[in-house]
């Protein structure tokens, strides 16, 4: 009976103890995310932000008065008992963040982690899953609800990151990510906005790593295409998939490239003997396949430039190899020809690819200046960089001109593209004189304007001669000449025009900016005057966007400082020996008594 009635008040004590107690909130994902876009994430700086989580778990035990001591390293556990302040499970959490984020950092390193470094990589995965475990257990005995689920999805997220990484228990990995992601998906359908964007955005980055674990399961029939559209999703969760799937294609590519024997070019077949070099072509041919494919329509502007900058890398990497071979071919002759012909090939590929990046930029540069009065909150682009990028054009035509001639032997196909370029030169010194009016045109010099105006219009002339002479397949560019012959023609007539109206207005309006000139300045400050300008070659009632209207001197006069006679101020006398003058001078008569005073 006493028994019971112990048993019983402990129960009763027990729950006081949870009536008393308060259960903590911490809105894990929100912290998180806004730690990690702060402190390095955002640019994918894990060194960054393992350093902050360092630095936070210092200030967290320290307002805690939880050290490990001072001169000898004791850790303290941290328990349920332990948990009296939300910030045991902030340092908890973070714990278990910066073991990722080490893991994280050596996972990108250069060359890829080593053995040694991958041992240690796997040791603070598992740090961190331990601490992402203790996490959910102090969540689920202190936290309230919400911040329990959230606890128990991150420790899942953390043990399917683990599993990845170990390329095992493919099966235990996908359902811990699918656990994580259907917490995610229930937090996201209440809350405010900020909360449901946030869950929205980590189910989306936990979905490529499903993915790919379905994959190797052999769940789901997923082609490369598909790996690579999900490879693109951007997100700290996405990360270590991406780093998978690299590795995957690079290993795809090396099978391939086996097979890559010879680089054709403009009717040249070039051997290809070095294995890197093969393997940097394939992959710059496998991405140009998404720029020029049937697929290619539908991509955005931004996802091409990013495809250009890979093919570009890629590209260089392959001529790299190839010139690092020919230093080491010695004096054979006859492989030094082949890898000068794969090195002209391939360098004349890069500049071909760079156009096509230019022409791009140029086209998006278009549109904006096209609809630049409609929309006001987008920026404007303005005529000057429409005229650098097709400086750059004419760069790029320069370069491949160069290229195809110097050679030995021309081909006629590289002659052909040399005439392809000359005309192509020729378009764009065209559009580049036009869009160079424009800007004269803004800045209101109407002569200039009207010269480059016909200027252009010569040079599409010329250019629209040239590819109809040769009949180009292509109708858009003949298309596109036509109608900048067409603008150039309007424009100079516009200019023509504007310039006499402009010539007729002029005495008129000169005449009432002469009268509006004031003698007697006024209350605004005046830099200068026009008589303290007479010696500069300066318009000062042709300004139409002057603030001051200009004056040709103060009036009243300002005081001036005048010269007066000067002071002297005789400095000699006191330093001048006269001459005694006691011999000339009247001297008193004295008496007999006057004697006996002496």
């Amino acid at each position: 009976m006493d028994k019971d009635m112990e048993s019983a008040a402990m129960e009763v004590d027990a729950l006081k103890f949870d009536q008393i107690s308060p259960r903590f909130s911490i809105n894990v994902l929100q912290m998180l995310k806004s730690a990690q876009m702060q402190h390095g994430l955002r640019h994918g700086d894990y060194t960054r932000y393992r350093k902050y989580c360092s630095a936070r778990l210092r200030r967290l035990y320290k307002s805690l008065k939880f050290t490990h001591g001072r001169g000898k390293y004791t850790r303290r556990p941290i328990t349920e008992a332990t948990v009296t302040d939300v910030r045991f499970l902030h340092a908890v959490l973070y714990m278990s963040e910066r073991a990722w984020s080490h893991a994280m950092e050596k996972r990108q390193l250069p060359d890829g982690p080593n053995a040694r470094q991958r041992i240690y990589l796997i040791g603070r995965l598992k740090k961190a899953v331990t601490w992402a475990n203790l996490f959910s257990r102090l969540c689920a005995a202190k936290g309230d609800s919400r911040t329990s689920l959230e606890a128990e999805a991150y420790a899942s997220y953390m043990n399917g990151t683990l599993l990845f990484e170990q390329d095992r228990n493919w099966d235990t990995a996908l359902k811990n990510f699918i656990s994580a992601r259907a917490v995610y998906e229930e937090l996201g359908k209440y809350g405010d906005l900020e909360n449901q964007v946030l869950c929205r955005g980590r189910v989306e980055e936990l979905e490529p790593s499903i993915r790919y674990c379905r994959h190797k399961i052999g769940e789901s029939n997923l082609q490369t295409s598909d790996l690579l559209q999900i490879g693109e999703m951007e997100g700290p969760a996405s990360d270590l998939f991406k780093v998978k799937f690299e590795a995957a294609m690079a290993e795809a590519r090396s099978q391939q490239a086996a097979s890559l024997t010879e680089f054709h070019w403009l009717g040249h077949r070039f051997p290809i003997s070095n294995a890197k070099t093969r393997v940097a072509i394939l992959k710059a041919q496998d991405l140009e396949k998404d720029l020029h494919g049937p697929a290619s329509d539908t991509l955005q502007a931004e996802k091409k430039l990013t495809i250009f900058d890979k093919v570009f890398a890629a590209y260089h990497e392959a001529r790299s190899c190839i010139r690092s071979d020919m230093v080491s071919a010695g004096n054979a002759d006859d492989v030094k020809d082949e890898l000068y012909g794969l090195d002209k090939a391939v360098s004349t590929v890069l500049v071909q690819r760079t156009m096509e990046r230019n022409q791009l930029l140029v086209s998006i540069a278009k549109s904006k200046f096209a609809r630049r009065r409609e929309d006001k909150m987008e920026k404007a682009t303005k005529p000057e960089e429409l005229v650098r990028l097709y400086d750059l054009l004419l760069q790029n035509t320069a370069d491949l001109s160069d290229l195809l001639s110097s050679g030995r032997e021309t081909k006629p196909e590289e002659l052909a593209l040399a005439e392809d370029c000359t005309r192509r030169s020729l378009t764009f010194q065209a559009q580049r004189s036009f869009y160079l009016a424009k800007s004269y045109s803004l800045a209101g010099k109407r002569t200039e304007a009207y010269a480059l105006y016909c200027r252009a219009r010569s040079l599409a002339e010329n250019a629209l001669q040239k590819f109809q002479s040769v009949n180009v397949s292509d109708e858009s560019i003949i298309k596109e000449l036509k109608t900048l012959y067409n603008e150039c023609r309007s424009n100079s007539c516009i200019e023509h025009a504007i310039g006499i109206m402009e010539e007729v207005k002029a005495p008129e309006a000169l005449s009432k900016k002469v009268s509006a000139i004031s003698l007697s300045g006024s209350e605004k400050k005046v830099e200068k005057f026009l008589l303290e300008k007479l010696d500069v070659y300066e318009p000062a009632v042709s300004i139409s966007n002057a603030k001051v209207l200009p004056h040709i001197e103060g009036f009243p006069p300002a005081c001036q400082a005048i010269t007066r006679n000067p002071i002297v101020l005789d400095l000699a006398y006191n330093y001048i020996d006269f001459p005694s003058l006691e011999n000339r001078m009247k001297k008193d008569k004295k008496g007999f008594i006057s004697r006996l005073w002496r």
